[in-house]
């Protein structure tokens, strides 16, 4: 059985595949989650205490849809659009991060989300 956590910011609802990866799994035994977000360009992210080290799915050019985590800032990660290093339209991150998640939810909302508003992360 796969399994399926729901990201929630203000009205905006999310639901994600986990893939079978050790970080899905220290991810999904956190869940669930409850934190401040920040923004960087079409990126949003946030705090997550898991101790993981860079997989082999590891990659900084990311996918839309695609849910990662940032084992050296400790960051759960969802790419949106360009940030302020990507060239042209590519979805860059700051470091290699972990593929943990992927969604075929539309992301445009995302558009509207401010520094400091609430994420939460549960199961379903």
């Amino acid at each position: 059985m796969r399994r399926k956590c729901k990201i929630c910011i203000k009205e905006i609802e999310i639901i994600c595949e986990l893939l079978n990866t050790k970080t899905a799994d220290l991810i999904w035994n956190k869940l669930p989650i409850k934190k401040k977000l920040k923004t960087w360009g079409k990126e949003i992210y946030f705090s997550c205490d898991v101790n993981v080290d860079l997989e082999d799915n590891a990659k900084s050019i990311i996918s839309l849809g695609e849910i990662v985590y940032w084992p050296d800032g400790k960051f759960i990660a969802i790419g949106f659009g360009p940030t302020p290093i990507s060239i042209k339209n590519e979805i860059r991150l700051a470091a290699d991060c972990n593929i943990w998640g992927k969604t075929n939810d539309s992301l445009s909302g995302l558009n509207a989300v401010n520094n400091d508003e609430f994420i939460e992360i549960t199961k379903i």
